[in-house]
């Protein structure tokens, strides 16, 4: 039977098997693996809901846009479309993101390690997810929530507490104090400059929400923004440095690298899972399921489709159709941030791939999650 620990260390074969849907008795989840029967579910939330007393996130941060369907759901996603949309996102991040960027790669640079090279020689190195990806996205949110660059530090410490306090409640508990007085702080940060930022956070606020619904939103983006986006631009590199024929394509032709993004996104989006709940008894591909029953959608899953994909488990960067993976999910909950987070990866795919012949560690770990999945660490060396 598989377990927990198989899904977390290499889900990709047990999600073939069930294709198009099984149950997943470690998770007490029915598990949808097929881009068609995934795109069924989340598209229909008349039938497959996230409002529901059993989701995590919704008993510490609150009712907010990742946790209610409806006319609900658009009163709290509407009044931040606008500030997202592609031409908004690039007009106010472009320019802090390349900054961020460069000055986070000079860093590396400075800082860096030493580790043996051909003939003994020094090589330098780092570990590109906490000098790279990790202090980006934590920076980005800093900035989208309206704080000035050196307070990164401190929204990381919110985003830790709660992230545990919600981890804590999908295992049984309660939520703890640390997140509960971590989502405080953030709640008197929010509403202390809703009237006088600049910030997305302001934007949605002057659309018509309250102030406990931006801050609940508020705390959905914080997530959003440094989870995935972390993984989005580990998970990448990872899959150019453990494919070298595909790295060097890229270096050859950059016009390659966005299309080598969404190749990894396809292969191993950030966010594997996305649940939903059952609101009546219903029949998908032959299986009954019952009212009340959670119904996983598996995002990993839908991506590896063969039915969409010729051989999807191989990372191709010249792949036509690698944007059909739904590593955004798809319906009223695709994702608010992803012009963001794509503007971020890019930009550090670009910088990263700067450094002369960069190279994986040998020791450099593959990624690994149950809900997220990326490398714990990106261990990489490049030419002095």
């Amino acid at each position: 039977m598989v377990t927990v620990e198989d899904l977390e260390t290499d889900p990709h074969p047990t999600l073939a098997a069930i294709r198009p849907i099984g149950w997943i008795e470690p998770l007490n989840t029915w598990m949808v693996t097929s881009r068609a029967l995934a795109l069924t579910v989340l598209r229909d939330p008349d039938t497959f809901t996230v409002d529901d007393p059993r989701f995590s996130t919704a008993q510490v941060v609150g009712p907010s846009m990742l946790s209610l369907d409806g006319a609900n759901h658009k009163s709290h996603r509407d009044p931040f479309e606008s500030p997202f949309t592609l031409a908004e996102t690039r007009r106010r991040f472009t320019t802090p993101v390349e900054q961020t960027v460069n000055e986070l790669m000079a860093a590396a640079r400075r800082n860096a390690g030493q580790t043996p090279g051909a003939a003994g020689a020094a090589r330098p190195s780092a570990d590109l997810r906490t000098t790279l990806a990790g202090p980006l996205s934590v920076a980005v949110v800093a900035y989208s929530l309206g704080l000035p660059p050196a307070s990164a530090a401190t929204v990381l410490d919110w985003y830790t507490a709660i992230s545990a306090s919600v981890s804590g409640v999908s295992a049984g508990h309660p939520v703890t104090a640390e997140g509960a007085a971590a989502f405080g702080e953030l709640h008197k940060h929010v509403a202390a400059g809703i009237d006088s930022s600049d910030s997305l956070i302001a934007a949605a606020a002057h659309a018509g929400l309250g102030v406990d619904e931006v801050v609940a939103n508020a705390a959905v983006l914080m997530f959003g923004g440094i989870e995935t986006t972390e993984g989005m631009i580990t998970n990448a590199l990872w899959h150019l440095l453990t494919n070298p024929d595909q790295l060097d394509l890229v270096l050859a032709d950059p016009s390659l690298l966005p299309n080598a993004m969404e190749e990894s996104l396809r292969l191993e989006p950030a966010a594997a899972v996305v649940d939903r709940y059952a609101t009546r008894d219903i029949e998908l591909a032959g299986t009954q399921i019952r009212r009340g029953d959670m119904v996983t959608v598996s995002l990993a899953g839908a991506g590896r489709d063969p039915e969409v994909f010729e051989s999807p488990d191989t990372y191709d960067v010249r792949r036509p159709n690698a944007r059909r993976h739904l590593a955004f999910a798809s319906g009223p909950h695709i994702c608010l941030g992803m012009h963001l987070t794509r503007l971020e990866t890019l930009t550090a795919l670009e910088a990263a791939l700067r450094l002369p012949g960069l190279r994986l560690a040998d020791d450099s770990p593959p990624p690994r999650g149950l809900v997220f999945r990326k490398p714990s660490a990106l261990r990489v060396s490049w030419d002095a």
